[in-house]
């Protein structure tokens, strides 16, 4: 068996914005939210960090990056969802049947002028596939459900039940040859 990698999926911090549907809205995280995150990667060991290229995780990884003395890459491919007509929007202020069918299929019921989740899905898989060593990914709610639907084969529905607040970290321990993940942490 080939070695085994770690790789850890954090949530950035706070947004300005909280409460939001925040895809491509670009609200910074909060001071709170970045002193979070820096306290929730400190006992962290990693080789790279890599981060989404929103404001909101790009501070908490530059942040995290600077407590370790690891540089920051940016990496679009892990942005969250992108929520079109609904972006930056508060969820009561969305039609709530067009809400509720989105959260049944997103697929099926995107948001209007929105990305769909199979398209998430797929820039995350390939964002997975150009990581090596032991490396922290801050990013989003959705980026993050779509990295361990991948790496897991967890359906949508499955994906839905993790909590995931803000500053939440999942590390994971993968196998380039088996499927075979361990250490799930939340």
């Amino acid at each position: 068996m080939s070695a085994a990698r770690t790789l850890h999926l954090m949530r950035h911090g706070a947004p300005v914005l909280a409460g939001r549907m925040l895809g491509i809205t670009d609200s910074p995280a909060t001071p709170e939210g970045i002193a979070a995150c820096v306290a929730r990667g400190a006992p962290l060991a990693f080789d790279r960090i890599v981060t989404s290229d929103r404001q909101r995780a790009q501070a908490c990884a530059a942040a995290i990056g600077a407590r370790h003395g690891v540089p920051v890459t940016i990496d679009p491919r892990w942005r969250e969802l992108d929520f079109g007509a609904w972006d930056g929007l508060a969820p009561d202020a969305i039609d709530p049947m067009a809400l509720a069918a989105f959260w049944q299929d997103p697929d099926a019921g995107p948001p209007p002028g929105g990305e769909l989740w199979s398209t998430l899905m797929a820039r995350v898989a390939d964002a997975l596939g150009a990581l090596d060593g032991t490396t922290l990914v801050v990013a989003h709610g959705g980026s993050i459900r779509a990295a361990i639907g991948t790496l897991c084969g967890f359906d949508r529905r499955q994906l839905w039940a993790f909590d995931l607040p803000c500053a939440a970290l999942l590390s994971l321990r993968l196998w380039p040859d088996a499927a075979q993940i361990t250490g799930l942490q939340a």
